[in-house]
């Protein structure tokens, strides 16, 4: 009689396979979740970058002001500008057309 040949089991050939499927679905997975946080993390740098400008901006305008004169002058010019007031007996016109 012929002996038979054994055939290797095919069960860990489907498992190997299964297995490096898995991981490579597990890294491409991995992949796209990191190129979406990089994606966000660029965005919220944008918004802070441009935040940082404006606050330089707002900076540059206060230093120009406070070197513009002196302490009482600039209470004075923040007096009138902002706040409406004006000197004892002094008379105020205000332009209302706007123009």
């Amino acid at each position: 009689m012929a002996k038979r040949q054994k055939r290797p089991p095919v069960l860990p050939k489907v498992l190997a396979q299964a297995g490096l499927v898995l991981v490579g679905g597990y890294l491409v997975a991995g992949l796209v979740f990191n190129q979406v946080q990089i994606s966000s993390k660029r965005q919220e740098l944008e918004a802070v970058q441009a935040q940082l400008e404006s606050q330089q901006q707002q900076n540059d305008e206060l230093s120009r002001v406070l070197e513009s004169g002196t302490d009482l002058e600039i209470i004075e010019r923040v007096a009138r500008d902002k706040l409406g007031y004006a000197k004892p007996n002094e008379r105020v016109f205000v332009d209302v057309t706007g123009k």
